[in-house]
Parts: C-alpha cells; sequence; structure tokens
C-alpha cells in the first residue's frame, strides 16, 4: 500500500518540492529586497507548498485545480508584474510555473481518485 501512495502521488511531491524551492529561492537567487518578485516568489511557494502538502494527506480536486492556477500565475508573474527583465528570476518563475501546470494536469488526467472528486462536484 505504501508502494501504491508513492507512485499515485508522485506529482505532488515534486509540487511540493517545487513548492520549496520558490519559497527559498529569492534568497537563494538574490532577488532584488522588497521587490514584488521576492515577494510574489516567497507567496506563490508558500501556497504551492501547502496545497502539495495537503494533497499529498488527502486528494481534493480543488487543491490540485488551485495550484494548477497558482502555477500559471508563476510562469506569467515577469510579464504581469514587468519584471522580465530580472533574467535569473523570469526564467526560474517560469521553468517552476510550468512545472507545476504540467505535474498538476499530469495528476488531473491519470488520478482515478481525482476523476471521482470532479464527478462528484458535477452531479
Amino acid at each position: 500500500m505504501a508502494s501504491n501512495f508513492k507512485l499515485k502521488r508522485w506529482q505532488d511531491q515534486v509540487i511540493l518540492l517545487l513548492g520549496l524551492w520558490l519559497l527559498v529561492s529569492p534568497w537563494a537567487l538574490s532577488y532584488p529586497a522588497g521587490s514584488p518578485q521576492r515577494l510574489n516568489a516567497f507567496v506563490s511557494g508558500l501556497v504551492i507548498a501547502i496545497l502539495a502538502a495537503f494533497d499529498l494527506y488527502k486528494t481534493y480536486f480543488w487543491a490540485v485545480a488551485v495550484n494548477l492556477l497558482v502555477g500559471v500565475w508563476v510562469a506569467a508573474a515577469p510579464w504581469v508584474l514587468r519584471l522580465a527583465e530580472q533574467r535569473i528570476a523570469m526564467w526560474n518563475e517560469l521553468l517552476v510555473g510550468i512545472a507545476v501546470v504540467v505535474l498538476a494536469l499530469w495528476e488531473l488526467r491519470t488520478d482515478p481518485e481525482l476523476h471521482r472528486h470532479w464527478l462528484g462536484v458535477a452531479a
């Protein structure tokens, strides 16, 4: 049963690691102190990590869907916040955001428990 849990939840584990990385990346990559990009990475990383950890405990469609939306935001944030000239931060957020989106979509597509939740919401 434990190995089934690990195989079934690997996307959540990777999303959790990505969220934790995004949370600490402003310090690791020296984002400018007090910048919107630094605050955005910290808050977005915190949300992603908390939702992924929560989803590891019990699967909820809404948690995966919110992480998907936060991933889209993280990938778009450098342009929305007009901070794309900060190349390291831009690439970090773009890659993390895309990875979160891909993993969340993968999980939504392949996790039978999420399909049951989705069908329950639609009914």
